[in-house]
């Protein structure tokens, strides 16, 4: 009987270390797809380096419990998977968001954002987000506007004095 219950608690360790080490994990239900849907929707978040797993929700619980998560004990509520992302925290929510839209068996519940228990609406409105490379492509474009347009004025004055002087 013992062995049992050490597996268990070895469990729920992992899972709190998930819990607090995670950049970003999403909490969804997923019943009501089918095994194609389920393997495509792992395929898509292994690819973007996101561990999708499916836990007991009374192990989950203590688990939040351990790293005082308990907001997230009410979520915990029929079939129950979680993707923990380490690296990106808007993949996951992208990622889910966007297979919720085309599959609508799969309902996002809540999440946990950087340690913090997050509503779902934070977690759609996280989903909308603009990737990392997107934002610091957005933020390089806005740093070279003044430099773009100087070198705009530039030419056209270089153009406008070699106009007057032939």
């Amino acid at each position: 009987m013992s062995a049992i219950i050490e597996k268990k608690q070895q469990l729920v360790g992992e899972i709190a270390t998930k819990l607090q080490e995670s950049q970003s994990t999403i909490v969804v239900d997923y019943r009501g797809l089918d095994v194609s849907e389920v393997t495509e929707l792992r395929k898509q978040l292994r690819e973007a380096g996101v561990d999708f797993k499916v836990y007991k929700n009374s192990m989950v619980r203590r688990a939040a419990a351990e790293t005082g998560l308990t907001e997230l004990d009410e979520q915990l509520v029929g079939p129950t998977a979680i993707a923990f992302s380490n690296d990106d925290v808007i993949a996951p929510a992208k990622i889910l968001n966007n297979f919720a839209k085309d599959h609508e068996a799969l309902e996002l519940k809540a999440g946990v954002i950087e340690g913090r228990v997050a509503s779902l609406e934070e977690v759609k409105a996280l989903a909308e987000l603009p990737s990392r490379d997107g934002l610091l492509g957005m933020l390089l474009s806005v740093m070279q506007a003044p430099i773009r347009n100087f070198a705009l004025a530039t030419k056209a004055v270089a153009e406008q004095k070699e106009e007057q002087g032939a």
